[in-house]
């Protein structure tokens, strides 16, 4: 079945709500939300949305941009329309172009230059919520040297992936086209992590994993914008960017691969869940877990 077919849509959904009830904050007052974040093919960034938000006592359920009360995770604030009045948590842009949001309710940023970008106070909340994995997740025991984490445009890349042959060192190359957990579980048993997917950094930072990044052909929608969104926060001033070569060996790139300072992601997490405290005044009306469930299920969008 397509992965954007109305059926499988309405069982995706279906089983973020079982999952969600596994979570205990939602049975203290959880919400449910009309939400907003990427769902168009599968991919684990996008996939933190659902993940994260049932242990802040929210259960998203999907919508478009205009029939959303809430923005999640990932670069997706240039889908909001400037009359948009519903609350940001943790959002970005996916380019560097103004994107002024004056209605919106803004609690967290992904970064310092999306903040600017949309016109936000500087009082709001910065950092990515995936950030947040290693609070609700422990690291896993490690299996392997590095991960190789390839954006899902980069999966065909031949020289990138050829790194993984690298001998003596135990390399694996993770698909970020797997559900949010598994993703997090791979790239938090690893010793190091190169990669060219957002939240591969942002992950290893979680996790206070040395890491690198770098970009490849085809060239990512947006540069290396959200990329450089994310260290203003965790890194300011300096970055773990590294131009990668065919041939390049991998000893290359892991000699400039470092972890996030712990004070800065701890500042961050710390942030973004005093920013999450205030979802339930800053939504409003909104529906209750669990008697509002099918109901809000009912209304598409």
């Amino acid at each position: 079945m397509s992965y954007n077919g109305a059926l499988t849509r309405r069982v995706r959904q279906l089983r973020r709500v079982a999952l969600a009830s596994l979570r205990r904050p939602m049975w203290r007052g959880g919400l449910v939300v009309p939400t907003h974040w990427w769902d168009g093919h599968p991919n684990f960034g996008d996939d933190l949305t659902p993940w994260l938000l049932p242990e802040y006592g929210v259960l998203p359920i999907h919508r478009v941009a205009t029939r959303a009360r809430l923005a999640g995770v990932g670069s997706i604030l240039e889908f909001l329309p400037a009359d948009w009045d519903g609350v940001i948590w943790g959002s970005g842009l996916m380019r560097e172009h103004p994107h002024r949001l004056p209605r919106a309710r803004v609690l967290a940023v992904r970064g310092h230059l999306t903040r600017d970008l949309i016109g936000a106070t500087g009082d709001v909340a910065l950092g990515d919520p995936g950030i947040l994995v290693a609070r609700h997740r422990p690291r896993a025991e490690r299996r392997w040297d590095v991960a190789l984490v390839p954006h899902g445009h980069h999966r065909s890349h031949r020289p990138f992936l050829a790194l993984a042959e690298t001998r003596g060192l135990s390399v694996r190359i993770v698909d970020v086209h797997q559900p949010a957990r598994r993703v997090v579980r791979e790239i938090s048993a690893s010793g190091a992590v190169v990669t060219t997917s957002l939240h591969g950094l942002v992950t290893a930072d979680a996790y206070g994993i040395p890491a690198v990044w770098t970009t490849l052909d085809p060239p990512l929608d947006g540069g290396a914008f959200k990329f450089r969104d994310h260290e203003s926060v965790v890194t300011p001033g300096t970055s773990r960017f590294v131009r990668f070569e065919p041939g390049m060996p991998l000893a290359e790139l892991l000699a400039s691969a470092r972890a996030a300072p712990r004070e800065a992601v701890d500042a961050s997490c710390d942030a973004l869940e005093a920013a999450a405290a205030l979802l339930p005044e800053a939504l409003g009306a909104t529906g209750r877990f669990p008697t509002d469930v099918l109901r809000t299920l009912a209304n598409r969008g």
